[in-house]
C-alpha cells in the first residue's frame, strides 16, 4: 500500500511541474508575440517608409516573410541596402534586427558589432530610423 501511495504523490508532483511548466512556456510564447508585434508594427512600417523616400537612389529589400523560427523565442527580420544600378564590386550589406528575451531590439550585420536600436516595450523607432539613416548615408556613397 506504501508504494501505492508514493507512486500517486510522484504523479501529483509530475502534474505540478507541468502545469508550472506549461505557465512559464505560456510566458515566453506571450513574449515571442510582443518581440513579433514590434517588427511588425515599428520595423516594418520604418523600412517601407524609408525604402519610399530613397527609391531613386538605395535599395532597400526586406525579407518579412516568416522563416522556419516563426515559432522562435528571438524573433527577427531581415534586410539588405545597396545603391540602385550597383557595380560588381560594391558590397550589398545584410543586416539582421533581432529581439533577444531581454527585450532590447538589435541590429547586426557581418563585419559590425550589433547595435541597440530599440525595446519592445517602447513603440518609438526613432533608435531605428537614426540607425538606417547612417546606413543609406553610407550605402548611398557607394561604401
Amino acid at each position: 500500500m506504501s508504494k501505492f501511495k508514493e507512486a500517486v504523490e510522484r504523479g501529483k508532483r509530475v502534474r505540478r511541474q507541468q502545469e508550472a511548466g506549461a505557465g512559464e512556456a505560456a510566458l515566453v510564447m506571450d513574449f515571442g508575440a510582443q518581440a513579433k508585434a514590434w517588427l511588425d508594427e515599428v520595423l516594418v512600417p520604418a523600412l517601407e517608409a524609408a525604402r519610399a523616400e530613397v527609391a531613386g537612389e538605395v535599395n532597400i529589400d526586406m525579407e518579412t516573410t516568416p522563416r522556419p523560427q516563426t515559432k522562435a523565442i528571438a524573433p527577427s527580420v531581415r534586410f539588405k541596402i545597396y545603391p540602385k544600378g550597383r557595380q560588381q564590386k560594391t558590397p550589398i550589406r545584410t543586416f539582421t534586427v533581432s529581439v533577444p528575451v531581454s527585450g532590447e531590439v538589435s541590429v547586426s550585420a557581418p563585419g559590425m558589432v550589433a547595435e541597440d536600436v530599440g525595446n519592445i516595450w517602447e513603440r518609438s523607432d526613432e533608435r531605428f530610423r537614426n540607425f538606417l539613416a547612417r546606413q543609406l548615408e553610407a550605402a548611398a556613397m557607394g561604401n
